[in-house]
């Protein structure tokens, strides 16, 4: 999770404290070796493996070994908390499939790596807890089912911020105990957002063909911002939760982080179904055949009607140049852009503080007990914290744990209350309302500002951001990357509608189609010294 108001087998696990480079060091780079698929989507891999000039256990050991050299070694990006022992068997067998004709889809063969708060055989489901070190669950995740049912390699689990980073008022954004810190890759020093910050970092780094984060409140948004890819947090209801360790069943959403919107779409293709044992998918008012992959064409921006949020550019001056440019695009493009506003913007802050803590200690503990965990309680997760300090709490607290802890359950008032104000004002009396009022089919703002330096002392020094009500509607966003400041990317964000998510790729696709504003990462250990004489 990520939001102003909280800041908010065989492993690979780091160190968990890196040494961080001084800003006023020498800007060595250290440029990884080269990597034959780099900057590959989906599409392309598959012409590959269809041509039979690559396959599956090919490309798998192609991502473990671009993992060993700049994840573990290199750069240390410490994105990946833990390998899947049987990532290469698991790769045999689709191209087994391949050969006899039995492909099952655009995902097959195609390495995945998931967020280590996704349950997936035969790994460790940690949430970046120490206290979870040991929890290996007995089945996947329902979208992990649904990504192997379609072919799907899984490479391993992505590092993230302990506990989605709903512990302390005062975290650092990408550190685990378990995993330790992740690294932005566009400078080392700097902060990869969260909670899916190993996600995030794997994607932009090519550790992975594709990977999936969570999101409650920016968790996937921010950090596929900071580090230069797309993100998608679907309509809570389009992807399954069951399987993942919850803080909010109220918004939290899986779903895609790619390096393309196109692999956002085709990813989103495969995640998104019902399940019985997750009530928000039952209930979802949405065209469970739909093809967004097909949908993407040029030309989805002429006549589109796209409200800005104004008020967001005061993010960062960078940010706002960058969406200048980006409606200078759009308009080029045939789209017509308006000034909007959302009339209840932040009015809801304090009562999603609220169902959440109510939300977190309900959920995470039935999903700790039904899963038969070492521990079972939230009071026994802060007792274990207490009595392992130097490795759980060398940097920050728990302030939200034990905040959690102190509420009942959820048939109190006063969660009653604060759940449905806070849906209500962020989405039907929110967004819904900027959107109707002008007969607009999205929003956009600013995702973000640029990725600060990693603080372990003081925490996360975020800047602001432009995804909140979204998330606490349970509504979709999309960040595509639309520029960068001083080499570190900034992205901008689409927000619609409950079920919007068709319109937002196509929308998003199409911008990025023109402008192209990705540019991978060099891996700098601080931003160059050219770079910061020119800010």
């Amino acid at each position: 999770m990520r939001r102003p108001a909280l800041l908010l087998g065989t492993t690979l696990a780091l160190a968990a404290c890196q040494p961080q480079a001084s800003p006023d060091a020498a800007a060595t780079q250290e440029a990884p070796t080269e990597f034959a698929y780099a900057e590959l989507d989906i599409s392309d891999l598959q012409a590959r493996m269809q041509s039979g000039e690559l396959d599956s256990r090919r490309l798998t050991q192609a991502y473990l070994a671009r993992i060993a050299a700049i994840d573990k070694a290199g750069p240390r990006l410490n994105a990946v908390i833990e390998l899947n022992p049987d990532a290469l068997k698991e790769a045999t067998l689709r191209d087994v499939e391949r050969k006899g004709n039995a492909v099952r889809g655009p995902l097959h063969g195609i390495p995945v790596l998931l967020k280590d708060n996704i349950d997936a055989v035969p790994m460790v489901t940690s949430a970046g807890s120490l206290a979870l070190k040991d929890l290996r669950p007995s089945q996947d995740a329902t979208l992990v089912r649904r990504l192997r049912e379609a072919g799907a390699v899984i490479l391993g689990k992505a590092n993230l911020s302990e506990w989605a980073n709903f512990r302390s008022t005062h975290s650092t954004s990408g550190w685990s105990a378990r995993g330790g810190q992740t690294r932005n890759p566009y400078a080392l020093d700097r902060n990869p957002c969260g909670s899916s910050s190993g996600s995030a970092v794997a994607a932009s780094a090519n550790l992975a063909a594709v990977t999936v984060g969570t999101e409650t409140d920016g968790s996937i948004l921010c950090p596929a911002a900071v580090n230069g890819v797309v993100g998608l947090k679907p309509t809570v209801g389009l992807v399954s939760r069951t399987g993942i360790v919850p803080i909010s069943h109220s918004q939290d959403s899986p779903g895609p982080i790619t390096r393309s919107v196109s692999d956002a779409a085709v990813l989103l293709g495969v995640l998104a179904g019902r399940d019985p044992a997750d009530a928000a998918t039952t209930q979802a008012a949405w065209n469970t055949t739909l093809d967004y992959a097909a949908r993407l064409k040029p030309g989805a921006l002429k006549g589109a009607r796209i409200g800005v949020l104004r008020s967001k550019f005061n993010i960062h001056p960078d940010a706002a140049a960058a969406m200048e440019a980006a409606i200078k695009v759009m308009r080029d493009a045939g789209a017509i852009l308006v000034d909007a506003e959302i009339p209840t913007d932040g009015e809801w802050r304090a009562d999603e503080l609220e169902l959440m803590l109510y939300e977190f200690k309900f959920g995470v503990e039935r999903y700790l007990s039904e899963r038969k965990a070492p521990i079972t309680t939230l009071r026994q997760v802060i007792g274990y914290n207490q009595q392992y300090q130097v490795s759980e709490m060398p940097y920050f607290g728990q302030e939200l744990l034990e905040l959690a802890d102190a509420k009942g359950g959820l048939g109190e008032p006063d969660y009653i209350t604060a759940r449905g104000r806070a849906r209500r004002l962020a989405g039907p009396e929110g967004i819904d309302v900027a959107l109707k009022s002008q007969q607009l089919d999205a929003l956009i703002a600013p995702t973000t500002g640029p990725a600060w330096l990693t603080d372990h002392n003081a925490g996360d020094h975020f800047p602001g951001a432009g995804y909140g009500a979204a998330a606490v509607a349970g509504y979709p966003s999309l960040t595509v990357p639309m520029g960068s400041s001083d080499g570190l990317p900034l992205g901008m964000v689409f927000m619609g509608t409950a079920w919007s998510e068709a319109r937002l790729l196509e929308l998003a696709y199409d911008y990025e189609q023109l402008t192209r504003a990705r540019k991978p990462p060099e891996y700098w250990p601080t931003l160059p010294v050219t770079d910061r004489r020119a800010r």
